[in-house]
This record gives C-alpha cells, sequence and structure tokens, in this order.
C-alpha cells in the first residue's frame, strides 16, 4: 500500500513538474485568438493591436483568426471546445454575456466552458441624436421621450447586438419607450441617422465623433460610468440622470477551461504590460478605445456582473433570440 501511494505520489509530482515546464516554455508554437466578428470591426481591431504586442513580449507569433456568425456564439463555441492547451484563445466581448442572457440552450457556458484571463480594453459608446430632436440634453430627451411614447426611434445594428440592448437598457432604466428599428449593421443605422430617418442611436465614439464635429448629429452623453478618454467634455448617462447606466462594449481575453494556471497568469500580466504600453495606446485611444487593467479573478467578476445586467434587460423585455 505504502509503494502504491509513493508511485502515485511521484506520479502526480511528475505530471505537475511536466505541467510547470510546460508553462514556462509557453509559448512555443504560433497562438490564434478567435475573433468573433469580421476584419474591421472593433473587437477585431482590439484583438489585432494586442496580438502583434503579444509577439513582441512572447517572441513568439499571435495570429488573429476571424470565426464569425450567430452574433459570436460560433467562435464562442469553437474555442469552448478546443483544447485546453493555451494555444487557442478567445475575444471576448458585451456580445458574448448579451448572447448567454438571450439565448437558450447554447451549446457551451460562459462561466464553466472557460477561464477568463484578463479585460484589455473597453470602448465607451456616444448617446446622440439628429438636430432635429432638439434634445441637447439626456434629461430633455428622456422628457421629450415621455412625453411622445412610440414616437422616437432609436437604430442598431441589429436583433440582440449591444447597440439594440444599450437602448432596451435605456428605456428600462428611464422609463421610455423609444422604438427600436434593426439594420444590418452600425454603418446602415448610422446613414438613417444622419439623414433624419432615425431619431436616436448608441454608437462607438470612433464612428460618430467626426460626425458630431461637423454639427450633423449631437452628441448628448457616454454610456460608459467615467467620461471617455476621446471626448471627456461629454457628461456619462449616470451623471445625467440615470445613475448606474453603463453599457460600454469590452474586449477581453478567455480560454477553454481547465488551461493551466500559470500559463493563465502570463498572459494576464502580458495583457496588462500591452494595455499600458505607449505603442498600444497610441493605436487605440484615437478610436475610441480606453485601456484596462486586471487579474484573470477580477475579469471573472466583471463578466458575472455584465451577464446579470442583461438577463435583468432580458427578462424586463421579454427579449429571446
Amino acid at each position: 500500500m505504502r509503494m502504491r501511494w509513493r508511485a502515485l505520489s511521484f506520479g502526480f509530482a511528475l505530471a505537475c513538474g511536466l505541467a510547470s515546464a510546460a508553462a514556462q516554455d509557453y509559448p512555443a508554437r504560433p497562438v490564434r485568438i478567435i475573433v468573433g466578428f469580421g476584419p474591421g470591426s472593433s473587437g477585431d481591431i482590439a484583438a489585432r493591436v494586442l496580438a502583434q504586442k503579444f509577439g513582441t513580449l512572447f517572441g513568439q507569433q499571435f495570429v488573429v483568426e476571424n470565426r464569425t456568425g450567430a452574433g459570436s456564439n460560433i467562435a464562442t463555441n469553437f474555442v469552448a471546445h478546443a483544447p485546453n492547451d493555451g494555444y487557442t484563445l478567445l475575444q471576448g466581448t458585451v456580445g458574448n454575456t448579451i448572447n448567454a442572457a438571450i439565448t437558450p440552450n447554447l451549446t457551451f457556458d460562459l462561466i464553466k466552458d472557460f477561464a477568463p484571463i484578463a479585460l484589455f480594453s473597453t470602448q465607451p459608446n456616444i448617446l446622440v441624436v439628429h438636430p432635429a430632436v432638439g434634445a441637447r440634453s439626456v434629461g430633455e430627451l428622456i422628457d421629450l421621450a415621455r412625453a411622445t411614447p412610440g414616437q422616437l426611434s432609436y437604430g442598431s445594428a441589429g436583433v440582440g447586438s449591444g447597440s439594440h440592448f444599450f437602448g432596451e437598457l435605456f428605456n428600462v432604466m428611464a422609463g421610455t419607450k423609444i422604438v427600436h428599428v434593426p439594420y444590418t449593421g452600425t454603418a446602415q443605422a448610422l446613414t438613417d441617422l444622419l439623414a433624419g430617418r432615425l431619431q436616436v442611436m448608441f454608437s462607438p465614439a470612433s464612428t460618430v465623433l467626426q460626425h458630431v464635429g461637423e454639427g450633423k448629429i449631437a452628441a448628448l452623453a457616454s454610456t460608459a460610468l467615467r467620461r471617455a478618454s476621446a471626448a471627456p467634455e461629454l457628461p456619462t448617462v449616470a451623471e445625467s440622470g440615470i445613475p448606474g447606466f453603463d453599457t460600454s462594449g469590452w474586449f477581453g481575453l478567455l480560454a477553454p477551461a481547465g488551461v493551466a494556471g500559470d500559463v493563465i497568469e502570463r498572459l494576464a500580466r502580458a495583457t496588462a504590460e500591452a494595455a499600458k504600453s505607449p505603442d498600444v495606446i497610441a493605436a487605440l485611444r484615437p478610436q475610441g478605445y480606453d485601456m484596462e487593467d486586471g487579474s484573470p479573478a477580477e475579469f471573472a467578476a466583471f463578466i458575472r456582473n455584465d451577464l446579470e445586467k442583461w438577463a435583468r434587460v432580458a427578462a424586463a423585455t421579454g427579449l429571446k433570440r
């Protein structure tokens, strides 16, 4: 019995030693970062900047691979069932937490099937209106929407998209009935907003600030809890009468559950270093991204909080995919 125990102990120690050695050698070959949206999307841009920085920090190639479809569920499912060796990672976004809130019978569990690595960046949205609306503040927009329920409309990139849920969260928290109009993408919605066929929109700062500067649309507020670095003069929606309102887009790394803890920690430290790098900040901040920093545990808590928020919106609105 004692010999058997020694053999088991030796085997366990050997396995731990091999795992530790593998983690120290990581990455020994190219790593894939899977993005659920197409080239040029916000998540894709952030992932490519991070991948390039990782290549410098690790001395190994990090390759961005786009697997689009089903609101990023195809990419997420692919990574959930990938080998848990740290060589296939997911660019997580707010789309993941929204999908989990509104899509029944998913083929993966966002909490059980993934190991959060780190939050990399956020991209506050800007609440904009067509000038003809007449509102010049969040309070004025709320008053107008309450006085004319169903008369104003907001555009989104499609049913179940982040911009759809951002508008629904606004309706729930402000007690308004601004009508949702789904489009096939943000660009199409913005075209109608500029033409006055649409009154309201929640859009990334990089997409709308040029039009705001030209006076074609009016910016009322940014939608994160803190002011957007791309538009620090704008108050937040939370400052403007809806405490706690927060609809930032976010981008972070997740690995399949079971990836070695040492590998997760190495990636988390590299993500934090990348987020503080002047070249990364210079590449992303002008496009409306704010850099973030935090541990795997903090990112896990962030994801759970986001899941709970969108689940409440889904329950209040009855939205299901």
